[in-house]
């Protein structure tokens, strides 16, 4: 809850202080491609207002290619998964079973790239972490350095039983957006496919006889996946939908035909 507590902070502090226009931008490399005869390219510290310039009246929409350090797209949700298509686990994945309300998907992006073709549709890539934190029901202690998903029945009544991956996201966005409203601000859809690759596992275990323990390995995690997301938000916050294609763990190494799908909120578009 603590650590729910914190992610909730973080993404009411991306979308009140720097979610709803690109002055979060830390680094924009900005090359002009509405005039064939300029080659010019700018970097600008600080302010950049590519997203945020929507003049109707202006009968050549900005258009431009953006490479920019961010903090923007902090997602705070569920993680769920599936067992052959199924939510719920069949005998053999017992042992994965997890408290609903405390597994958690949190995430964020740090770097994008894109050409704005328009003021109503933009293509971009980017770079960001993603954590997905399975709360286990049982008193189980999944082993480190094996060949296959292996775990331990234990003797120990845990308060928390934290099975963690944390991967580097990179997505491929194509956003729509609407014209600016009374108040300023668009409604948003972004959908498109993702990849990430495994960074590290880790399980967390709290316990009155054991006190704070916790282990990382890469647990046979898949250490490559791909799926798709959708976003629709006003403003600097929305909704998300995380799903992805292949298994949680890596082929022969754990269950099969088990996925993940995580959905939730989102503060900064």
């Amino acid at each position: 809850m603590k650590r729910l507590l914190v992610y909730c902070l973080l993404s009411m502090f991306a979308a009140g202080g720097f979610a709803q226009s690109t002055k979060d931008t830390l680094l924009t490399i900005t090359r002009d491609t509405l005039d064939k005869n300029k080659a010019s390219i700018s970097i600008k510290i600080g302010d950049d207002n590519d997203d945020d310039k929507n003049d109707e009246k202006d009968s050549k929409p900005a258009s431009k290619i953006t490479f920019q350090f961010i903090a923007a797209r902090f997602d705070l949700g569920l993680s769920t998964y599936t067992d052959k298509g199924s939510y719920t686990l069949s005998p053999a994945n017992s042992f994965l079973e997890r408290e609903t309300w405390k597994s958690s998907n949190f995430g964020f992006e740090f770097f994008q790239m894109g050409y704005r073709f328009s003021n109503h549709f933009k293509i971009y890539t980017g770079a960001g972490l993603d954590w997905n934190h399975m709360r286990l029901k049982q008193n189980i202690t999944i082993q480190q350095d094996k060949s296959t998903l292996t775990y331990v029945t234990d003797a120990v009544d845990y308060k928390k039983n934290r099975f963690s991956s944390q991967y580097l996201r990179i997505p491929l966005s194509f956003q729509f957006r609407t014209n600016d409203d009374k108040k300023g601000d668009k409604l948003n859809f972004v959908i498109g496919p993702e990849i990430g690759f495994l960074l590290n596992g880790k399980v967390k275990q709290v316990s009155s006889e054991n006190g704070k323990d916790k282990f990382k390995d890469d647990y046979n995690l898949n250490p490559f996946r791909y799926g798709a997301f959708a976003r629709l938000g006003y403003g600097g916050m929305g909704v998300y939908v995380k799903y992805y294609g292949n298994d949680v763990f890596a082929d022969g190494q754990g269950p099969k035909d088990f996925k993940n799908l995580s959905f939730g909120l989102m503060f900064g578009f």
